[in-house]
């Protein structure tokens, strides 16, 4: 394998429809690297790339190509996690052959597979039964771990828990969006003396887009942009809504990816809410943009998570982040100085935190302040990406 400093040839193995990936991908297409992708979803991308394949894994086929990722309804998120823990792994072995096909034809500088499941598993299977010659002087694989990879998936099942160890065996490097997944890899069977990377798993925050509304938002209107997903914990949030009524009855709450969900719909009617519940489709980055400078509060009521995009891009708008009391999390909020956590499984912990945010204004402005200084020293899109180029090329050496 013969390396230019200028520029590398990529091949990113991914969720190609989500848009983490392709925050992430965009930026090495744009800087003029040769870019591929295997996607594990068929898809549209909005930049281009020196050539796509579709190569499904873990019934990723079966997926509507419309079909945005988080979109779908509750019991069919949690019924088809399952499903994919259970039976996934067994799809591995053959979504690789296909992929060490692709990897033989390009010849990449480096693989980087964004997510351990089922991503990650499918290229450590690719690269492991190519031979050194086929594969030039063996392209290094990075592996990106997001959020629950270790906490939710691995321990599912035996065999997820088998693939998950092997995989980060395989990986000569490890890109994490917390440190804690840092440490659970070398855990998971990363070795400790290879190089990682810590940025968030989208790169970072544009701040053309993401940035605080002209005049702080006075009214309390909180937003949950988590979606449907296993490990956020949305009943407990909806039933956390009349509790805070009670004392701030004018208070909104807004929802993304929620438009049309009758879970949703049907928790609004039980609890008696819906005038207090507003119900987001998917929507584009700046729409989501504009859907925070709307509020005062951002919350994340989850169980697993490594470092939430969605957060970020909240606190980048001016929100007071309110979330699951995580590991993960406090890399980001110290409670009660820039934001406040609390205990995802119980309405009145959730309801105490948002009635504790909307009532003291002044932790509110003081947090604005602080939280604006880490999302420019911490999360800022173009330097994490320089991060990551420079990592990309610290690998490939």
């Amino acid at each position: 394998m013969t390396y230019n400093p200028g520029t590398m040839r990529i091949l990113f193995v991914a969720d190609g429809r989500s848009p983490i990936a392709q925050n992430w991908i965009r930026y090495f297409a744009g800087r003029g690297d040769e870019v591929y992708l295997a996607s594990t979803f068929a898809g549209s991308l909005d930049f281009p790339v020196q050539g796509l394949e579709v190569i499904p894994v873990a019934f990723s086929g079966f997926r509507k190509e419309t079909q945005h990722p988080g979109t779908a309804s509750a019991r069919t998120v949690g019924l088809r996690t399952a499903i994919r823990q259970w039976f996934g792994p067994l799809t591995i072995r053959r979504g690789a052959v296909r992929l060490r096909g692709f990897i033989e034809r390009l010849k990449p500088d480096l693989v980087h597979a964004m997510r351990i499941p089922y991503e990650g598993m499918m290229s450590a299977a690719a690269l492991s039964g190519m031979s050194r010659q086929a594969n030039g002087d063996e392209a290094p694989l990075i592996v990106s771990t997001w959020g629950n990879d270790f906490t939710l998936h691995a321990p599912s099942t035996r065999l997820m828990s088998h693939y998950t160890r092997w995989t980060m065996q395989v990986a000569e490097a490890l890109h994490a969006d917390c440190q804690r997944d840092v440490r659970l890899a070398s855990e998971w069977g990363f070795g400790v003396k290879k190089p990682a990377l810590v940025a968030p798993g989208n790169g970072g925050i544009r701040s053309d887009i993401f940035y605080p509304p002209a005049k702080a938002v006075e009214e309390p209107v909180i937003i949950n942009p988590r979606g449907f997903r296993p490990y956020v914990c949305n009943e407990a949030f909806f039933k956390a809504i009349p509790l805070v009524l009670q004392k701030h009855p004018h208070a909104k709450f807004i929802f993304a990816l929620m438009a049309g969900e009758s879970q949703a719909i049907r928790w609004t009617q039980a609890l008696g809410i819906r005038h207090a519940v507003e119900l987001l489709p998917a929507m584009s980055h700046a729409e989501m943009a504009d859907a925070f400078r709307r509020a005062q509060i951002v919350a994340s009521p989850s169980l697993h998570d490594g470092t939430p995009n969605t957060l970020l891009e909240g606190i980048a708008c001016g929100c007071f982040p309110v979330a699951g009391d995580l590991e993960s999390i406090r890399e980001w909020i110290i409670h009660n100085e820039n934001g406040l956590l609390f205990d995802a499984t119980k309405p009145y912990s959730i309801a105490d935190a948002i009635l504790f945010a909307i009532e003291n204004k002044d932790l509110r402005h003081k947090a604005a302040g602080l939280n604006q200084e880490i999302i420019a020293s911490r999360a800022e899109y173009g330097k994490n990406m320089q991060r990551a180029e420079e990592f990309y090329k610290q690998v490939v050496k």
